[in-house]
């Protein structure tokens, strides 16, 4: 992938294109990783409406235990939403080029640790859940986070209930006869916006096809190009000051 791509995807100047290709291609590893996550622990953990619902359901039949296995799914979550939030001000306040490529590198390195100890990590109990379904929370709070701040929280990508949502408003307005001109303002659909969600909708489904076939190969290193880039950024602007200040040696007159 092209460098100037890259830098311009997860840099912190952003623009609208720039938000919607970041988007598309995180709903396309979100779409992976909940597919992926699903044959791997038989539990999806990109959305936390089903698992607060299912929280519910088990205290009622007094399924204790699987109501603290919701708990430690709930908290992995918002442990990366939090986390995510935290890199975004740090690098913000400083000024780094890293401000939202941090989240996404992290987010990189937990997946190859999926890939290559997910056999080991699901012997691993943690906070009331195996540490797989810990590890794949927290990634999906990571990462939705990371997309509601750099979009203003205009796009969401490891869920689609409110893409979907979306898409049938636009779809009704697209579909409404205005018979009088005279009493209401006519109705139209927006049909960039449709386009958009229509996108994402894609871009997660077709994420969880190739997941599904198989997630060694869908995702892991998918967001590494992406985020790389401008953490080398902020490394060379750090490293800069200390190159000025090195001495110059130069030969005195009377050396050969």
């Amino acid at each position: 992938m092209p460098i100037r791509y890259a830098r311009r995807l997860t840099g912190r100047k952003r623009n609208r294109d720039s938000n919607l290709h970041l988007g598309f291609t995180l709903a396309f590893i979100a779409g992976a990783t909940n597919a992926g996550a699903f044959l791997a622990v038989r539990q999806y953990t990109s959305h936390m409406t089903g698992v607060v619902s299912s929280m519910a359901d088990n205290l009622a039949t007094g399924e204790f235990g699987l109501v603290l296995a919701g708990v430690g799914a709930l908290i992995s979550f918002l442990g990366g939403a939090a986390l995510s939030a935290m890199l975004v001000h740090y690098a913000r306040r400083r000024r780094l080029h890293s401000e939202y490529a941090g989240p996404l590198l992290l987010e990189a390195v937990l997946m190859l640790c999926f890939g290559l100890l997910g056999a080991q990590l699901s012997t691993i109990d943690g906070l009331f859940v195996p540490a797989t379904v810990m590890l794949l929370c927290f990634m999906m709070g990571l990462q939705n986070a990371l997309v509601t701040k750099l979009s203003n929280a205009q796009i969401r990508t490891t869920h689609i209930t409110g893409v979907i949502t979306d898409i049938g408003i636009e779809l009704g307005k697209l579909c409404y006869w205005n018979r009088s001109r005279e009493v209401h303002t006519d109705v139209g659909a927006n049909h960039a916006r449709l386009r958009v969600l229509g996108g994402l909708a894609l871009a997660f489904f077709t994420g969880g096809i190739l997941g599904a076939i198989g997630f060694k190969h869908a995702g892991y290193a998918l967001t590494v190009p992406l985020a790389i880039v401008p953490v080398v950024d902020d490394l060379s602007h750090a490293l800069r000051p200390l190159w000025r200040r090195r001495p110059v040696i130069r030969a005195s007159k009377g050396s050969v």
